[in-house]
């Protein structure tokens, strides 16, 4: 790249193959975010604002990249990305309200700073996690690519977040699956105090397309021009011929991390040689020795952008502080959801649990034309439990796909599908596996409707449970793992026609679904189920037997257990409660049958303590306390991980102990 030193800057090489009004337009998107920061700083310090991600010496890849895509292609920026805020106009006052956590903003104080997104303008904002956005630009770009409509997304990361897990595992799926979207690393030089050179050890982070089969390039990330044109060749070529693209852009951090911290640990020399390549500063010089700019116009274009800051910031501090009401606080964790009942018809027939499940699946894909089943094994084969066999036929490989190994990915990329307006249903091969999917779980799913309004409309299939000899990494039942996260739905039936209503309302709710299947009642337990399509209501608990005696409280195979005892003990009178939904939970059948018998006991498979018993009780307490006449009693599997031979399972499961539980409690 040609360079000679002019008043201590760099004078770079532009290509002049854009117009001379593009290239003021490039200029002016710089300056406006370069400007915002500036005084952005200034209210830092005057304690107007309570933190600050700074881009400046960034700007020209935001404001590029941005430049290039279409208003209606997604993009994915980071917390150094305002160029991609202001390159989609959006009102700057919104902006200054969202990082004062004012209501005019976008997550209603809620988030601060850029995490949020918004589906005006077709941006979708990082969580701090960073590296599972990678995968949510996967699931957009699939629900582009199986809508055929031509477009593409970026989504933007760091040198650091290259290092993480979802980086690599988003790569491969967008490979893997030819999806159309461009990964932007913005090449700053550290992550916080982290060298790259600590970072990685590989000399361009572009070479890690190779790994994957990727396309890559190296983009100068502070030459605006090169930035506009190169990813603009890139971006129409993969609108015609879908494939994912990764861009290494160099550029430089030039303050802190975030403001408090500094740049102490930055070298002197280095600091220099990239103040020198100063992106605003340089296309600036360049636009006024091309006579493109003069000093009266620069001025004016200056004072347009003041003015505007200005006048905004005025709107945004004149707006009132956000008035905590716990009512709208609660009512905006979920999406609300119309529930329409469907009721089973009489055209039924025997089946099994699984086949339920199968069959409640494949009518909600004839239902839904839009929805989409992810997992491992699950096209040709079938899936490990042959739930989705025959389902590549009925329905194509576009809309049952199998999976690489990569559950972070997979769960994000369904966040990105619902997105973009689409459904669909992940299929954890063992619900085990979910530790390796939990963050964009419990972050992304559970919290982006609280957070900016964006529902996710997500179905995780979590086939779980012991009693069938497989060990401690695929027996496990860790419902309670989910149900203290505000945002997620679970769902734990006991019986075919509970799966199959169930598992359709899980499919039309908008809010993201844990939908639990025990294996060991997949092929062992029948009942006569609608072969038609029907739906069961979330949240309403299911009363199985009906006695003054005792409050029995199960879920899932702990409910055959239960009903085994009851038959073994025939003079017991009994009410037996199958939650078959543990979030939302049917506190309204829990409490009206506990004050009716005065005990309760609560079974379940999963170790006793933090379990979803140990909240029930706790709830019996405080609302039933004055109707009990004995201690709320749980009983739940020993406090080990669950063994593999198989009278040490049985020892580790609570049924045995179950009924000398029961004769305790009720000889109280």
């Amino acid at each position: 790249m040609d360079k000679q030193v002019t008043s201590s800057r760099i004078l770079q090489y532009y290509p002049e193959t854009i117009d001379g009004e593009m290239q003021l337009s490039l200029y002016k998107r710089m300056l406006k975010p370069r400007m915002i920061e500036e005084k952005m700083l200034l209210l830092l310090r005057q304690g107007k604002i309570s933190k600050w991600f700074s881009g400046i010496g960034q700007e020209a890849i935001a404001v590029g990249v941005t430049a290039v895509l279409d208003k209606e292609e997604y993009i994915l920026p980071m917390h150094r990305n305002l160029g991609v805020f202001t390159g989609r106009d959006i009102p700057l006052h919104r902006l200054f309200s969202q990082w004062q956590g004012k209501l005019g903003g976008f997550t209603k104080g809620r988030d601060r700073s850029f995490h949020f997104g918004t589906q005006e303008y077709n941006i979708v904002g990082m969580i701090s996690h960073l590296g599972p956005q990678m995968g949510v630009a996967d699931g957009i770009a699939l629900g582009n690519l199986l809508k055929k409509n031509h477009k593409v997304t970026a989504v933007f990361t760091g040198e650091g977040g290259t290092s993480e897990g979802d980086f690599h595992e988003a790569l491969n799926v967008a490979s893997v699956w030819n999806l159309p979207v461009i990964f932007c690393i913005e090449n700053n030089g550290y992550g916080l105090s982290t060298p790259t050179k600590e970072q990685f050890n590989c000399t361009d982070l572009a070479d890690k397309g190779k790994g994957y089969g990727i396309e890559s390039h190296i983009i100068d990330g502070n030459n605006i021009v090169e930035v506009y044109e190169k990813v603009s060749t890139i971006a129409k070529d993969i609108r015609e011929n879908p494939k994912p693209v990764l861009i290494e852009f160099k550029t430089f951090r030039r303050r802190g991390h975030e403001e408090a911290s500094g740049t102490k640990y930055v070298p002197d020399d280095l600091m220099k040689y990239w103040e020198e390549r100063d992106p605003v500063l340089n296309y600036e010089a360049y636009l006024l020795e091309k006579e493109l700019l003069d000093e009266t116009d620069l001025a004016e274009i200056k004072k347009g952008i003041k003015k505007e800051i200005d006048a905004h910031l005025k709107i945004a501090f004149e707006e009132d502080t956000v008035k905590a009401d716990v009512s709208t606080e609660l009512s905006d964790v979920y999406k609300s959801c119309d529930y329409q009942e469907i009721p089973q018809s009489s055209n039924k027939r025997e089946v099994r649990f699984i086949d339920a499940i199968s069959h409640s699946l494949k009518l909600s894909m004839q239902k839904h034309e839009d929805l989409v089943i992810m997992g491992q094994d699950i096209a040709e084969y079938g899936g490990v439990f042959k739930i989705t066999e025959g389902f590549v036929d009925a329905f194509g490989k576009e809309r049952v796909r199998n999976t690489p190994i990569c559950e972070s990915a997979i769960v994000s990329a369904a966040m990105g599908l619902s997105i973009n307006g689409m459904k669909s249903v992940m299929e954890m091969q063992f619900a085990d596996f979910v530790s390796s999917g939990f963050n964009p779980i419990v972050n992304l799913l559970a919290k982006s409707h609280y957070r900016w309004g964006q529902i996710a409309d997500v179905v995780v299939r979590m086939p779980c449970g012991a009693g069938v000899g497989a060990g401690p990494f695929h027996s496990q039942t860790n419902e309670a793992w989910f149900t203290k996260t505000p945002g997620l739905k679970v769902i734990y039936p006991a019986f075919p026609s509970d799966a199959a209503g169930l598992l359709a309302s899980a499919i039309n709710d908008p809010n993201p679904v844990l939908f639990f299947e025990h294996k060991a009642l997949y092929r062992s337990i029948r009942e006569e189920v609608s072969e038609d399509y029907f739906t069961l209501p979330i949240g309403k608990a299911s009363v199985l037997r009906e006695g003054d005696d005792i409050t029995i409280i199960a879920f899932g195979a702990s409910v055959h257990w239960a009903l085994d005892s009851l038959n073994e003990m025939s003079n017991i009178g009994a009410d037996l409660i199958d939650l078959r939904s543990l979030c939302p939970l049917d506190t309204e059948t829990i409490f009206e049958s506990v004050k009716k018998t005065g005990k309760a006991i609560i079974l379940q498979e999963d170790s006793l303590f933090g379990g979803v018993a140990s909240d029930i009780s706790a709830l019996i307490m405080e609302n039933c306390f004055e109707y009990l006449d004995a201690p709320v009693k749980r009983t739940a599997s020993l406090e080990s991980p669950i063994p593999f031979a198989g009278s040490l399972e049985d020892q580790y499961l609570p049924k045995m102990r179950f009924k000398e539980d029961l004769e305790q409690l009720l000889a109280y």
